[in-house]
């Protein structure tokens, strides 16, 4: 069984970097989802895809875990978040290069 260690990103609620990432271990499904015939969910029979989700401190203990269990892994690394520094005062900077509008 195949599993991912990732780290999840931000939710929109977020904005600040306190309370650091997990690493998350998730299983990936082996069967596909289909519809239940009388109430019209999706559902699997495969429990460990959707209900098992282990979280960790660290990248490392992540990877320590699924070795010592022999859990198969892939492991996806986040990308780095790009920040752009903008200032108020630069709407009005003799260097712009199109002027400001309302």
């Amino acid at each position: 069984m195949l599993a991912r260690i990732f780290c999840p990103s931000k939710t929109a609620m977020q904005s600040g970097k306190a309370m650091g990432p997990a690493w998350v271990l998730e299983f990936e499904p082996r069967d596909a989802r289909r519809s239940d015939p009388l109430m019209g969910w999706t559902v699997t029979a495969d429990t460990a895809s959707s209900q098992v989700r282990l979280e960790f401190d660290t990248k490392e203990e992540a990877v320590r875990y699924a070795d010592q269990h022999g859990i198969a892994f892939q492991l996806i690394d986040p990308k780095p978040v790009r920040r752009i520094i903008k200032a108020y005062a630069d709407n009005f900077a003799f260097n712009r290069k199109t002027p400001w509008t309302h």
